[in-house]
Order: structure tokens, then sequence, then C-alpha cells
């Protein structure tokens, strides 16, 4: 099948249907079968990865299933560049005497490290283990970490502990990571996280949702939270026009690193 250039959709069509036959794609193998450049391909899967649809590999793409993520490791090496922006700006918002919460996703994980780096007085509650481990070396921060089971893969703890002990406290900011990110709102894959980013949001009325753009558009298996539930999003880049409006219109603010940082 010889597709020219100009027809992008059904190029892209062609491969997230290659994807449902098989687990990834190289990028060399669909330039061959569409009669385009690599660079063609490599562009339609830039794209296709930020609607959600696939994710970028080394050399090709892989499918996204909504009920199945890389563990912790896996994602703390994907996005590495647009997360630490994230981290950098979201580290601002908070001040000397605050008490935040923080999950334990990998975003959420960068965002420690530079708040950890600030090394101001404030108190952290936490169900991460490297979101607390980021804050070893502080001199100044408390850390409160959760109780709960453990799950390795996901390097926090999870579970009816966990959110009984987080409704025991308020905190000036929360600041919760996620898979994707869609017009009815955030969406991740355990439900167990999101259970305790749901506790966690209901103990402040400033709810900060860290989220590289990767994300946006992304659906999962599970809706955290609708739009409303959140203050604000913190993101390397704005969404595009469509998820902007739905979250001005339910009164999400949007901090962009690109706009107020000046990075990429």
């Amino acid at each position: 099948m010889t597709l020219s250039a100009g027809k992008k959709a059904a190029r892209q069509s062609l491969i997230v249907a290659e994807l449902a036959l098989s687990p990834t794609v190289r990028t060399s193998a669909l330039a061959q079968r569409l009669g385009v450049s690599a660079e063609t391909v490599r562009r339609d899967i830039e794209e296709l990865t930020r609607r959600g649809l696939v994710s970028r590999t080394y050399g090709g793409a892989a499918g996204r299933q909504l009920g199945l993520q890389p563990d912790f490791s896996g994602r703390d090496t994907e996005a590495v560049a647009e997360r630490d922006a994230v981290a950098r700006l979201a580290s601002g918002f908070v001040k000397p005497g605050h008490v935040v919460m923080i999950d334990s996703g990998s975003t959420a994980a960068r965002f420690a490290q530079a708040l950890a780096a600030r090394d101001e007085r404030i108190t952290v509650v936490t169900n991460g283990f490297a979101v607390a481990e980021a804050f070893m070396r502080s001199g100044n921060a408390r850390v409160m970490f959760c109780p709960g089971e453990a799950v390795a893969r996901e390097r926090g703890v999870y579970g009816s502990e966990t959110c009984g002990f987080l409704r025991r406290f308020f905190a000036d900011l929360v600041f919760i990571g996620a898979s994707g990110l869609t017009a009815e709102g955030p969406t991740d894959v355990e439900a167990e996280a999101c259970a305790v980013k749901r506790a966690m949001l209901e103990r402040s009325d400033r709810r900060m949702l860290l989220i590289d753009s990767t994300k946006f558009g992304r659906r999962h298996f599970e809706i955290v939270c609708p739009l409303k539930s959140l203050s604000a999003i913190v993101a390397d880049r704005p969404p595009d026009a469509a998820l902007a409006e739905k979250l001005a219109t339910n009164g999400v603010a949007v901090h962009a690193a690109n706009r107020e940082e000046g990075t990429a």
C-alpha cells in the first residue's frame, strides 16, 4: 500500500491499525510500506504520541493500552525535559511554612527534587518513596510518609490505610500527577493510585495537576476526577484550543513553562 505524504490522516490510521496487530512497529518498515520518508513517519508518530494514541519508542512506536502503562522506572525516562520544566515551574508555588501533599508519580518525584533543592521550611505529606527520598538531604523539610501497602512497580504505598491517613490533615497545596488529561478530567491506569489522588484532592482548596504535554488528550482506564475538581494544571506548554477551552470553562488555570519561564 502506498500513500502520498499529504494523506496524513490515512497514514496515521494505518499506523494505529498496525499497532492493534503488533505490540511495536519500526519506523523504517512503516516508511517502506507507506511509500514515504522515515522523517514523515516520525512526524506522524510524534503527533499520535501527543494525542495519546501511541507511545514513541527508539526507532518506532508502541501501542497504548487503556489498562497498561510502564512501571515507575520506565515512565521516569519519558519526556524528561518536559517534566523537568513542569517541576521547576511548580516548585515556585510553594512558600515557607506551607503544608503540601504530593502523590507518588514519576512527575511528582521530579517536582519533589526541584522543591527539595530550594530547601524551604515546609511540611510534605506523601505516599511516594521517591518523593520522600528527595527531601532526605533537606535540613528544613518535615516529611510525613503515609502507611499502606507498598507497591514496588509504582514506588509508593496505597490502600485504605493510606487514604485514611491523608484525611487526618489539611494542606495548603496538593500536587498530583496523571497518565493523561482529557476534556473529562485527568486519567490514570491504577485504581489504587486514583483513590489516593482523590483523597489528597479533598484536603486542600489549591489542587494542582502536574502534567507534561505528551499526555494531553490521552485516555486511560479511570478518570481521577472531573476538571472542576482542579484549581490549576502546570505543564511544559499550553494545551490545544479545545482542551484549553474546557479547562477555562471549568475554572482551571493553566500555567505553562514555555510561557512563564521561557523554556522550550
